[in-house]
């Protein structure tokens, strides 16, 4: 489905010296096809974006007029549109406090249609369509999303350039600044709950999900779960392992403590890895095929796509040897190690996995 065009408004950080974006907080972000709105409503009502009654075309006038608004006649627009979402009251008839946005610059930003990743403003609006689950994994275009994305320096008081805390000099001015300074990390993406909390999802960690990962309501990811930008769940799933960037995992899936699935980012694989529902991989497994439904990757056990494997039948008598690669995306398929000869077997999977719903039920 296309959902572009899209726009939306939001406030970005700037670096001290200099206008370079660092990052950008979406507060609105509307479609122009009426379908796409329906889809997304659960959502905005969710987010609180219903309290806002701008429509797509009031954000496309205000956009075709940045260019020669000031940033003070862009925050007074700001403060009559979105203020009431954030203090909860009516701010259309009010004067505009100059406190109002400190340090923050207000913006409005359009995709037309889904191209190469340009700027900043482009990769921050894609991962929060991700996050927001307006849009699957794997159906955006992310190219030049890394070149787009600054390596930032995510601290307990927001996003700073790595070179205001280089020497001891810099780093004093800001304690002085903030009594208590903490660097969370060095990276180019940020936490997913920093900018979006994903409804009925209980993230044990969350400084292992990055915005741009996709939770389906019913999700548990515990301290050794990692979820990527542009991959997540797809309905009610465990997560103890890791879900790479581009993998997906179905309903009722189980990813047991320290698995792994392969990414395609670097290493040079280009097969996108999924997983199936009703599938379970066992602790410290690893994963370099799509899996169907129902299927169990035993625990210890890495299936890469060119392991060979020995394929038996019910009463365990072989039947061929063949690469795991020809067994992608199959169902009702148990991988196990035996124990005395080391070969990797696959046997017709008798045994259904089931999720503990006590686990899942994260209102």
């Amino acid at each position: 489905m296309n959902i572009f065009p899209v726009i939306a408004i939001g406030t970005c950080t700037k670096r001290t010296w200099s206008d370079e974006i660092l990052d950008v907080r979406y507060e609105i972000i509307k479609f122009q096809d009426g379908d796409v709105k329906e889809i997304s409503k659960p959502t905005e009502e969710a987010l609180g974006y219903s309290q806002n009654s701008s429509s797509f075309e009031d954000l496309e006038v205000a956009h075709n007029r940045t260019i020669n608004n000031s940033e003070q006649e862009m925050r007074q627009w700001h403060w009559k549109n979105i203020g009431n979402m954030q203090t909860g009251e009516d701010h259309k008839n009010q004067d505009m406090p100059a406190s109002y946005l400190k340090d923050k610059i207000c913006i409005i930003h359009k995709i037309e249609k889904d191209e190469s990743i340009r700027d900043i403003k482009d990769a921050y609006l894609k991962l929060y369509l991700l996050s927001q689950k307006w849009v699957k994994p794997n159906s955006l275009n992310l190219d030049g999303i890394f070149a787009a994305l600054p390596t930032i320096a995510w601290t307990n008081h927001g996003p700073m350039h790595p070179d205001e805390l280089e020497n001891q000099d810099s780093l004093n001015k800001l304690r002085q600044k903030y009594d208590y300074l903490f660097v969370r990390s060095l990276d180019k993406f940020p936490c997913l709950t920093d900018y979006v909390i994903p409804s009925g999802v209980r993230i044990a960690d969350a400084s292992r999900i990055r915005l741009g990962a996709y939770l389906s309501e019913g999700t548990t990811v515990m301290h050794e779960g990692f979820v990527n930008f542009n991959a997540g769940t797809l309905g009610t799933a465990m997560v103890e392992g890791r879900i790479s960037a581009g993998v997906v995992i179905g309903k009722n899936s189980d990813l047991g403590g320290g698995c792994s699935t392969m990414g395609t980012l670097s290493g040079g694989n280009d097969v996108k890895i999924s997983v199936g529902e009703d599938c379970l991989l066992g602790a410290n497994s690893g994963l370099g095929i799509p899996l169907g439904d129902r299927c169990i990757v035993e625990a210890g056990l890495y299936l890469t796509g060119g392991s060979r494997v020995e394929v038996l039948d019910q009463n365990s008598s072989l039947i061929e040897t063949v690469k795991a690669s020809e067994l992608s995306s199959k169902s009702d398929l148990l991988f196990i190690r035996n124990s005395l000869s080391g070969a990797i077997q696959c046997k017709p999977n008798k045994k259904s996995v089931v999720l503990n719903d006590q686990l899942h039920s994260n209102d």
